[in-house]
């Protein structure tokens, strides 16, 4: 069953908030949208607007083609795919080949995506303190806003550099045109929301609150954001925290992906989704579909397809290889015969709903909820931070879990990583995230903070001291007559 997030309300700049539901709401009409002034009254409203900010996460700009665009396509794990009678795929295709301007589309919605996420996130810190409610369910609901925030910063940070940094509403017409803000105290910025959040939130749910952030989710967030700033002391810290919360790896890798083994001991945080029977607009995630095998019926689109590249970069035997990519003329374990007529060779697996679970008005792969933080994340962060400590032991012995588990009975295969060498390990700890984490929109933010996009990304394009970061939103800097600036050399 899913949970608590299954309500869509979204609260728009102008500070009108249409009213949130959940499960029992969900075969109605949707509510009015009452002004700000009748708003913000009980306990009821905060929880309507926290939902608020959960039910975002899922939507076009957060999971479709904006973040496939500035998160996946840059990569060498990922192409455009779908086919070329479909529209969308030219310019798709500039983020494979690194030629995308300020003014295409997705470059927009990833930016105004991520900004209306924190709108929602400052709505809730900025009002909240209004009501008269259970004081340990406001301490909750505002440690969840600011991990919320966290999150969408982070993501924009890492996409564009130095970003506008808003942390309360505008209160006056000069606060609503603002600069860009450095990325150091950006990050700042992130690691103080993640660090109040992680002292409030619980470890667990339980019934309709699960997929909440947890204490686990703030703290390994905040162990990645140190990461891209090469907090390694700040890493091996808040990973050995997260080890110690009671995660374990999922034994099958390949099924930790399946709709039945969502929120499993694995995950530590994913964006919730859900078929509501009766309610294609409360099912609204457009992940699965956007991405599924195309042309057959369940499948999708077609598009962030894996690249050969990636099929051949798994070392031999490796299972992950076939539970991350579906190739065309396979049968998946789930029994879907993927035939030989489809447009691309290969697709994502990961983001793949068995076809039988499709209901024809609703999104293809609509209840797929999304993968965010994963505990062999935790653990391979816990592994590069180590060696790069000087900690050889402790690298190998968190690497070494996420290769068992890949492993599974087959000693014959993913022997263990067994040199101490910094170098030597650190390239095995690298390998070793993108055979894990692939199409999990890693990978292209991964080695630009490994300082290696020239080396990977060159041959597609990929330009040093340009391609680091993606261009401003020339519509932000027109709306701002010049006071946001566009980053180099765009």
């Amino acid at each position: 069953m899913k949970n608590f997030q299954k309500i869509a309300a979204f609260v728009i700049a102008s500070l009108v908030i249409i009213t949130g539901c959940k499960k029992s709401f969900l075969d109605v009409p949707p509510q009015g949208q009452p002004a700000e002034t009748q708003f913000w009254k009980t306990s009821a409203d905060a929880t309507s607007a926290v939902n608020s900010m959960y039910a975002n996460l899922r939507g076009w700009t957060e999971v479709s083609f904006a973040p496939i665009a500035l998160e996946s396509l840059g990569s060498d794990d990922t192409e455009t795919g779908s086919d070329i009678s479909d529209g969308s795929v030219p310019f798709m295709n500039t983020y494979n080949n690194f030629t995308v301007t300020s003014t295409q589309g997705q470059i927009v919605d990833f930016w105004n995506g991520k900004y209306q996420q924190v709108n929602l996130s400052n709505q809730v810190l900025d009002h909240i303190d209004t009501i008269n409610m259970d004081a340990m369910l406001k301490a909750r609901y505002i440690a969840e806003a600011k991990f919320l925030r966290a999150y969408a910063y982070f993501r924009l940070v890492r996409a564009f550099g130095d970003v506008p940094l808003r942390l309360h509403l505008p209160k006056d017409p000069s606060e609503y045109n603002i600069a860009r803000t450095p990325k150091a105290q950006v990050y700042t910025a992130i690691e103080t929301d993640l660090t109040d959040a992680a002292s409030v939130l619980p470890q667990s749910y339980t019934g309709t609150d699960v997929g909440r952030a947890t204490k686990g989710a703030a703290l390994a967030l905040h162990a990645k954001v140190a990461m891209y700033e090469k907090k390694w002391g700040d890493v091996f810290a808040l990973t050995n925290q997260v080890m110690g919360l009671g995660y374990s790896l999922f034994p099958n890798f390949e099924q930790q992906f399946r709709t039945t083994n969502e929120n499993n001991s694995e995950s530590i945080f994913e964006i919730q989704a859900s078929l509501i029977p009766g309610n294609p607009d409360a099912s609204s995630s457009q992940y699965s579909q956007v991405q599924g095998v195309r042309s057959v019926v369940g499948g999708g689109w077609g598009f962030n397809v894996p690249t050969s590249d990636l099929a051949a970069s798994f070392e031999t035997g490796d299972p992950r290889r076939d539970a991350t990519i579906i190739f065309k003329g396979e049968t998946t374990p789930e029994g879907d015969v993927i035939p030989g007529s489809v447009p691309n060779p290969m697709y994502n697996q990961k983001s793949y709903v068995p076809f039988s679970l499709y209901q024809s008005g609703f999104n293809e792969g609509c209840q797929q909820n999304i993968r965010v933080i994963r505990y062999a994340d935790v653990l391979l962060m816990n592994a590069e931070a180590a060696n790069e400590l000087g900690n050889s032991g402790q690298a190998i012995s968190s690497l070494e879990l996420v290769r068992a588990r890949a492993r599974g009975g087959n000693a014959a295969i993913l022997p263990k990583v067994t040199s101490t060498d910094q170098a030597t390990l650190r390239a095995a700890i690298y390998r070793e995230r993108r055979s894990e984490l692939a199409m999990e929109f890693d990978r292209y933010f991964d080695v630009i903070r490994q300082g290696r996009g020239k080396e990977v990304f060159g041959p597609l394009g990929w330009k040093e001291n340009k391609n680091e970061v993606w261009p401003i939103p020339q519509s932000e800097i027109d709306l701002s007559a010049g006071k946001l600036t566009q980053n180099p050399n765009y």
